[in-house]
């Protein structure tokens, strides 16, 4: 019996699996600088006002509108190397993103104010070009590793395990780059509840970052060594309105459209707690130190789910098992808020709600990626697109989108309360003020939540039956190409 095209181009080892997640822990290392630390940094080191860091999001994804989708375009249209179609990228890159990732955190408050936001803008949307530059690429990469949807399953929980320990650094440094506030005498200040307040430290948070960025290019390169393009990528052809032609056929793709905005709301309600997390626990709860459990709490499910959600997804379906977990995340959030009515709002409970929240969406976590995967897979059969790092620009671009979703549902209710960098250093936040801030950390991520239930469940297409119909759709489309190469 002939051997399928599929089998021929799979067989991944352990290898490509480590050496894949790797990849994405180097990219959440730099990454979560920006949505763990960057927004504290920019209002209380540097001072620059909420709705300027608010504004700063928004400008810098209109530029990736324009950006992204071409640089997905230029890496399509680029002949394959002796490295490789994709892999290439991530040597080639690995530095610029590291000294981009540094260059956000330098201490530049001895400048007027508007050359400190006129910097913390460049280097920011400098940042999101070069990551851009090695994060489609790698993205990409999952679909020549292996052309097998189990495969890409199991990439996929590799690559969520990868990110899991790439954001952990960051969150470490939340936590501990504070120092004591003194006053004049070098007296320590107190707050209402006797212990001593404390602020971000501009040399604790450099030093960290530099770290961090230099730990993201051993990573990178541990990728690029350890992955093996197996399914061989022809360059897309060179012809004029061809990245237009592509976009169109992805905005009318069903499954690629949902799952780009499945993943845009994941990614908010993810970046809103992890950054909106260092308000409240600075301010609120009034625990520095333990700023990064909510983040162990939520991933601590990641650990053990891994080792069995390739199979229940493969069993029950991944766009079932997915959206029936979110909204287990968005009922305990949606209590929380409930209990905050009746005056319950304890620091412990509220990292058990994150504990049950990340069990909820422990699979979403590890799947997105395979998600993402199964919906070029369709475009390929149904629409003929083979432009696989243009669908992941796209793809990306909408990731994004959610981070700037994330920056303005932090921000707003720090415009609403008030939130000062500066006036806070010498006053407190209002009762009332402290409590809107804790209501909205737990009502924004249960309205998340849910509608991520109701787009995944309800709207998004591609369920158990069609996965498998999709399977035997895509050998022949592969077979066919193999035989026109």
């Amino acid at each position: 019996m002939e051997e399928s095209y599929i089998s021929r181009t799979s067989g991944i080892k352990m290898k490509d699996k480590i050496g894949y997640a790797f990849g994405d822990l180097a990219s959440c290392l730099v990454f979560g600088l920006t949505t763990n630390i960057l927004n504290k940094f920019c209002t209380d080191v540097l001072e620059i006002s909420v709705l300027s860091v608010m504004i700063m999001t928004i400008v810098a994804r209109i530029w990736d509108a324009i950006n992204d989708p071409i640089w997905g375009r230029i890496i399509d249209a680029a002949p394959a190397r002796a490295d490789g179609r994709y892999r290439r990228w991530l040597k080639i890159f690995a530095l610029p993103v590291a000294i981009a990732s540094i260059l956000m955190f330098l201490n530049v408050k001895g400048f007027s104010m508007t050359w400190r936001t006129v910097w913390i803008y460049f280097t920011y949307i400098l940042f999101g070009m070069v990551y851009t530059c090695i994060n489609i690429p790698y993205g990409s990469l999952a679909q020549v590793i292996t052309s097998d949807d189990k495969e890409r399953s199991s990439l996929s929980v590799f690559r969520s395990i990868g990110s899991t320990f790439g954001a952990m650094p960051a969150m470490l440094l939340a936590s501990f780059c504070y120092v004591a506030m003194v006053d004049d005498n070098g007296n320590k200040i107190l707050g209402t509840d006797g212990k001593a307040l404390k602020v971000m430290d501009p040399t604790r948070t450099l030093i960290g970052a530099a770290l961090i960025a230099v730990l993201a290019i051993v990573f990178f390169f541990l990728c690029y060594r350890w992955t093996k393009e197996r399914v061989v990528s022809r360059p897309a052809p060179r012809e004029k309105g061809a990245t237009k032609k592509v976009i169109l056929a992805l905005l009318k793709s069903r499954p690629f459209m949902t799952v780009s905005i499945a993943s845009m709301l994941f990614l908010a309600a993810q970046m809103f707690q992890t950054g909106y997390n260092t308000y409240l626990f600075d301010k609120f709860f009034n625990a520095q130190g333990l700023t990064m459990l909510p983040m162990v709490f939520q991933y601590l499910p990641v650990a053990i789910v891994m080792f069995f959600a390739t199979k229940l997804g493969n069993r029950f379906g991944r766009r079932e098992i997915c959206s029936y977990g979110v909204l287990l995340a968005a009922v305990f959030y949606a209590a929380l808020f409930v209990l905050s009515l009746f005056g319950i709002t304890n620091v412990w409970l509220y990292l058990v709600a994150n504990l049950m929240g990340g069990i909820g969406t422990a699979f979403i976590f590890l799947l997105n990626w395979a998600l993402a995967a199964d919906a070029i897979d369709y475009n390929k059969v149904a629409y003929g697109v083979n432009d696989e790092a243009t669908s992941y620009a796209f793809f990306t671009f909408m990731r994004k989108l959610g981070q700037t979703v994330a920056t303005v549902l932090i921000n707003v209710p720090l415009l609403i309360i008030g939130y000062n960098g500066s006036q806070l250093k010498t006053e407190g936040l209002t009762p009332d003020a402290l409590k809107t801030m804790y209501n909205y950390s737990v009502m924004i991520p249960a309205a998340l939540f849910l509608l991520l239930f109701i787009i995944l469940r309800f709207v998004y297409p591609l369920g158990k039956k069609r996965i498998e119909e999709l399977q035997v759709e895509k050998e022949k489309v592969l077979r066919e190409e193999n035989a026109a190469a």
